[in-house]
């Protein structure tokens, strides 16, 4: 499991959003509790919160002397004003911000944000690599990238590791990249694993949205979930967990850990309670009849 910190400081990458999300202390508490679990991975981007993301992981790991594994990003713009993209220039310059904010020398992986169609996939893992020789990135790899452009990035090198939105709720990679990434033995990550919260069991039939929720605040990726097939799944999910004495999000949590295409996976909790479903996932083992089991109930 790895620790998503793309809410410390904002909601993501979003502008609108920066100066929002956790606190800094709130942070600081989710990184001592996670690290207390055994979470020595943490994940971030550059443009999480404006920066304030990789500079709280950084100020933690100077107050704790602890060194997680490091996952950073770039692509998207810090601020209205700023550019995005792959350019290798670009990318040079946003990793030393991010090594300067981390204060670390050198991150675990180095990650391609999402696609950049105006540079080309040679000159952008030129970069990495580049990057790689010079000891600031130990390896490189790609998030938010579909089958078809992954497919493309093959043909130009290798990734250490494929980072893409996958969970109970959105399976579309079981069908195209997944099967690549075991094609040419890439590891592959997930992150959104409880779908912005949907298979937490927070969002009811008919009910308020909870305040502060991805639904009152991001809605977009999720509007697609608000119809009566997934209800119906979610409660199918519901008394599924119940069944195994664990939490929904809990039971969504091992569905992925005991799915075979899946290496790892990033967890966002906003609060250390919200590890509980981390633990719970953690201690559960589902074997292949009851993976399927859990899987066709959002057939």
């Amino acid at each position: 499991m790895v620790l998503g910190c793309g809410n410390f400081g904002g909601i993501g990458s979003a502008p609108a959003f920066f100066g929002k999300g956790e606190t800094k202390e709130d942070a600081f508490a989710l990184m001592d509790a996670a690290w207390g679990l055994g979470l020595d991975w943490f994940d971030t981007a550059d443009a999480y919160g404006g920066g304030r993301s990789e500079a709280w992981i950084g100020e933690w790991i100077a107050a704790t002397g602890n060194r997680p594994r490091i996952t950073t990003k770039t692509f998207n713009p810090m601020d209205e004003g700023a550019d995005s993209g792959l350019a290798p220039g670009r990318v040079r310059r946003q990793l030393d911000s991010s090594l300067g904010r981390l204060g670390v020398d050198a991150v675990d992986l180095y990650l391609a944000h999402a696609p950049d169609p105006e540079t080309p996939l040679e000159e952008t893992f030129g970069a990495f690599e580049e990057l790689e020789r010079a000891g600031k990135v130990k390896a490189w790899g790609l998030s938010n990238f579909a089958a078809d452009e992954f497919a493309a990035a093959i043909v130009a090198g290798v990734p250490a590791l494929v980072q893409n939105s996958f969970s109970l709720l959105d399976r579309g990679d079981e069908a195209g990249v997944i099967p690549l990434c075991a094609e040419h033995a890439v590891p592959y990550q997930v992150f959104g694993p409880l779908a912005g919260g949907w298979l937490t069991g927070k969002y009811r039939r008919e009910a308020p949205l909870p305040a502060g929720s991805r639904m009152t605040m991001r809605p977009e990726p999720y509007l697609q979930f608000d119809s009566e097939p997934v209800y119906r799944s979610l409660d199918a999910l519901e008394a599924a967990a119940a069944k195994r004495g664990v939490s929904m999000a809990g039971l969504a949590l091992g569905w992925l850990r005991s799915h075979p295409g899946v290496t790892s996976i990033v967890v966002g909790p906003r609060t250390p309670q919200h590890l509980e479903p981390v633990r719970e996932a953690l201690a559960l083992e589902l074997g292949p009849e009851e993976h399927e089991e859990v899987g066709s109930l959002f057939d």
